[in-house]
């Protein structure tokens, strides 16, 4: 069979290629064809175009580019439609593939399906009737999201469990030969020295609000040594404005990087659900400009406690949230001062941590999807709308 998979950063990119390398192995004829990224690419397939294209962040930065973001969406139209494929996959970025998913059910029979699930229990809850309306299948990977959907809804769905559980199983079982920071410590005088890893995001306006604050923190603890997990698609020179010589970037190595630091500062995503099923204390930093503003706006605006998933899957408060104007400097010394060496939080978190693995369940979840969703496109199994 033909697939279209249309992801729109890093993290889609990751689990777009899981997915793929599942359906290979459910459907051995598989074709892709796919908006995506270096890791998608690398399993096969036709990139038409890549995430770098899409990635707009914030109101202004998305005004800016609105031409750029409606030329790219007409030609996926285009690009669907002339391609047929036999299902289109959408992979999380609502923003863009809520808008595909309609002009696709309204302009063909092909059928959409929806994999990482739009956060509409966190804001925008009233695009449930755009996926009850133009999305076909809907594949989750929150356990909470179950209740959201079917109980409240009434909207069936499937949970699959978490791709990140698989890609952490999967580097447990196969580390690296090498640590990627061995040779950075001679270089940069590091040492022994604990390390602090600092991971700011994937897009640059994050890296540039975060990425400063984060470093200016960690310098009220000179005996660790920070260093910067490099997000894919952004150069190295880009970093290094905001840097002082003495920290190194590592890139493709987060993980490794974070499986020998103490404590990672994280802004919230993907990345801290990873840092938490890796076992290291974090504290979850994202600044916003207008802090003041943007916290006001979100008691009102967001209907869920907490931004981490971590938290959201907990249930309650694992990891500390600095969001907007709560995150600044003194604020990450604090909480970091909780946690080096063995802190009164560590061990707590820690256990916090456990409990929100247990609730993710067993590894697994791209090939459950993939199985999943060649037995919906074959007629064997039928939950969605």
């Amino acid at each position: 069979m033909k697939y279209y998979l249309i992801v729109g950063e890093a993290s889609g990119d990751l689990h777009a290629s899981h997915l793929m390398q599942a359906l290979r192995e459910e459907d051995p004829q598989a074709e892709f064809r796919f908006f995506g990224g270096d890791l998608m690419q690398a399993v096969g397939g036709t990139l038409v175009k890549h995430y770098r294209e899409l990635a707009y962040m914030g109101f202004i930065p998305v005004l800016l580019h609105l031409r750029t973001i409606f030329r790219h969406m007409d030609f996926c139209r285009r690009d669907i439609v002339r391609w047929q494929p036999d299902v289109l996959i959408l992979v999380d970025y609502p923003g863009f593939n809520l808008k595909m998913a309609h002009y696709i059910k309204c302009h063909t029979q092909i059928p959409v399906y929806y994999y990482i699930s739009p956060k509409i229990w966190a804001w925008k809850e009233y695009r449930i009737r755009n996926i009850r309306r133009d999305v076909d299948e809907l594949f989750s990977i929150l356990p909470f999201e179950v209740d959201f959907f079917e109980k409240k809804h009434g909207y069936p769905i499937h949970y699959v469990g978490n791709p990140c559980v698989d890609a952490v199983a999967a580097f447990r079982q196969s580390p690296p030969a090498s640590s990627p920071i061995d040779g950075l410590m001679a270089v940069y005088g590091g040492g022994s020295r604990p390390v602090i890893a600092l991971l700011a995001g994937s897009r640059r306006q994050e890296i540039k609000d975060n990425l400063s604050r984060m470093v200016e923190a960690v310098r009220a603890f000179p005996d660790c040594q920070p260093v910067v997990a490099g997000a894919p698609g952004i150069e190295p020179s880009f970093y290094r404005r905001y840097l002082p010589a003495q920290v190194p970037v590592v890139f493709g190595q987060t993980y490794a990087l974070l499986q020998q630091s103490r404590a990672a500062l994280v802004t919230s995503g993907t990345a801290t659900l990873e840092t938490a099923l890796l076992g290291i204390p974090q504290v979850v930093c994202y600044y916003t400009p207008a802090g003041r503003l943007v916290s006001w706006l979100r008691k009102r605006l967001l209907k869920v406690p907490y931004i981490s998933l971590v938290n959201l899957i907990a249930g309650r408060e694992v990891v500390k949230e600095l969001v907007a104007d709560a995150m600044t400097v003194s604020n990450i010394r604090h909480q970091l001062g909780l946690l080096l060496p063995d802190g009164p939080s560590r061990e707590a978190m820690l256990r916090g941590y456990g409990e929100m693995a247990a609730l993710l369940g067993r590894p697994g979840a791209s090939r459950r999807a993939a199985r999943q969703m060649v037995a919906c496109l074959t007629g064997k199994s039928r939950t969605g709308t």
